[in-house]
């Protein structure tokens, strides 16, 4: 089984977080991750104080194909 953990940003500090270049300037729903070397973090970029998700690696590269493959519909967002 898979272990997720939710972290507080004091605990990442020093982590280097990236924006994705779809994020658009005005809307304001972004997320940003940042590689923890055995795990990614993923976190809301309008609360960058707040906590933070970290999954491991195999297990985000997992989502990001099978979001890249289109097998999850996202038609309920928009």
């Amino acid at each position: 089984m898979t272990t997720n953990k939710c972290l507080a940003a004091a605990t990442l500090e020093g982590a280097v977080w990236k924006k994705s270049s779809y994020s658009g300037g005005s809307e304001g729903q972004c997320v940003e991750v940042a590689d923890l070397d055995t795990a990614i973090a993923v976190r809301d970029s309008k609360k960058k104080e707040g906590p933070a998700l970290a999954v491991p690696r195999a297990t985000f590269a997992s989502f990001i194909d099978t979001v890249k493959s289109g097998a999850m519909d996202f038609g309920m967002f928009g």
